[in-house]
């Protein structure tokens, strides 16, 4: 079995060419997704995590996800410590997700592949790159975040240049360049 990650900074288009690939068939694990569902569900998890922020960081069973963001956003340690007791158990879950599909090849999307450690649970990267200007407009319409909001975001991603420099592949979502063409170009290269 091939597995694949994608990934790009927010607004690339990470996500259409993961869509792209469950059209063609090929399985693809939502990390950002699945994330939050293990963080609801997942006993070890929430042990974690009371442990280390105390019981009010869920409430009734669930998350207390506005407790969560103000406790992480401006404490890198935090925000460390929370990735450490998360991630493990993500790259877990990915791992069972692919020995159930039925498939050569599968996918893992994630915006922070590289910063999680889920890259080395691929084969292969795909990298989905974008101008920065493009990027904004993108986050602006979908989500209503101002600039300086977006930015900040971005900042807390490794940088795209990064992200291409360690990729197997580039897809370049420009709106000039096809998407389609470059996601079969990829797959006709692994087949």
């Amino acid at each position: 079995m091939i597995k694949i990650g994608i990934t790009g900074g927010i607004g690339s288009g990470k996500t259409v060419v993961s869509r792209l690939l469950e059209v063609m068939n090929i399985p693809v694990y939502y990390a950002d997704t699945e994330a939050k569902r293990l963080t609801e569900s997942s006993p070890l998890i929430k042990e974690k995590l009371t442990a280390l922020f105390g019981k009010e960081i869920y409430k009734n069973g669930f998350l207390n996800k506005a407790l969560l963001a103000s406790l992480i956003f401006n404490d890198k340690e935090a925000l460390s410590q929370t990735n450490t007791i998360i991630h493990p158990e993500v790259a877990t879950d990915f791992e069972r997700w692919a020995t159930e599909q039925n498939s050569p090849v599968v996918a893992i999307e994630a915006a922070i592949l590289f910063e999680s450690g889920f890259d080395k649970k691929t084969d292969l990267v795909i990298t989905v790159s974008a101008p920065l200007p493009l990027r904004l407009f993108r986050i602006m319409q979908r989500d209503g975040l101002s600039e300086a909001r977006i930015l900040e975001r971005m900042g807390n991603q490794l940088p795209e240049e990064e992200k291409i420099r360690k990729a197997d592949f580039v897809i370049l979502n420009d709106e000039k360049q096809s998407v389609i063409q470059q996601t079969l170009l990829f797959l006709n290269k692994i087949s």
